[in-house]
């Protein structure tokens, strides 16, 4: 007679979930890479669902468990983007001031950002979208919007590390702004500049944050 344990063959609960998370994750990332591949061969407009759902042979019921529209898909690099900043900018150490927490949060997680983005989708493509974004007056409205949101959310962080009430207190709020948009003027350099390269905008990043500060206060004009 052989002895046989209860369960003995049997996949762990834990691990068939795992199994279907990491199956859910491919499948996201499959469809993100492909409304992305159409969206910068073929033009946002002219892609639908259903062209995308096509691209990587599922249903367009299949689609809508993962995105609510196409519009999700053109900014999943966006969220992560937001998602990783927020938590780079609430973990900074606590002695840090406004600017230096700010400054870091970008500075010392540069290779992690983006390594977390080129997970779901090459760098050449990154690169592309980006600029499909920018050139597209429906998706840029939507960007400009996401930003909105993530600048409020990174002023309530600097607030609250701060100890400061950002509804009565204008410091957060307007450090915030102004530093959104030196990120965003660095941003569209880069998506004019021939190389498109992750360093490239590592380099424009640099660049304009090196004269945000100081330099910016005080007098301009040529002696």
């Amino acid at each position: 007679m052989t002895n046989t344990v209860p369960g003995a063959g049997r996949r762990a609960p834990s691990c068939v979930t795992g199994l279907r998370e990491r199956k859910k994750q491919r499948t996201r990332g499959a469809l993100a890479r492909a409304a992305m591949e159409l969206f910068t061969t073929q033009g946002y407009e002219a892609t639908t669902v259903d062209a995308i759902a096509d691209r990587v042979d599922v249903s367009q019921r299949t689609f809508f468990r993962y995105f609510a529209g196409k519009e999700d898909a053109a900014f999943v690099v966006d969220e992560i983007v937001e998602e990783h900043y927020v938590a780079a900018v609430r973990d900074r150490p606590a002695h840090e001031a406004p600017m230096e927490a700010l400054r870091g949060a970008i500075r010392e997680t540069w290779q992690e950002l983006f390594a977390a983005v080129h997970e779901l989708v090459p760098a050449e493509l990154h690169m592309r979208m980006y600029q499909v974004v920018e050139s597209t007056p429906a998706l840029l409205a939507v960007r400009l919007r996401r930003q909105a949101q993530l600048e409020q959310r990174i002023t309530e962080v600097v607030a609250r590390r701060e100890g400061l009430d950002p509804r009565t207190d204008l410091r957060p709020q307007v450090l915030v702004a102004a530093f959104s948009g030196v990120v965003r003027t660095a941003s569209q350099a880069w998506g004019q500049h021939a190389d498109v390269s992750p360093e490239t905008m590592r380099r424009s990043l640099e660049r304009h944050l090196a004269v945000f500060g100081p330099e910016l206060l005080g007098g301009w004009r040529a002696s």
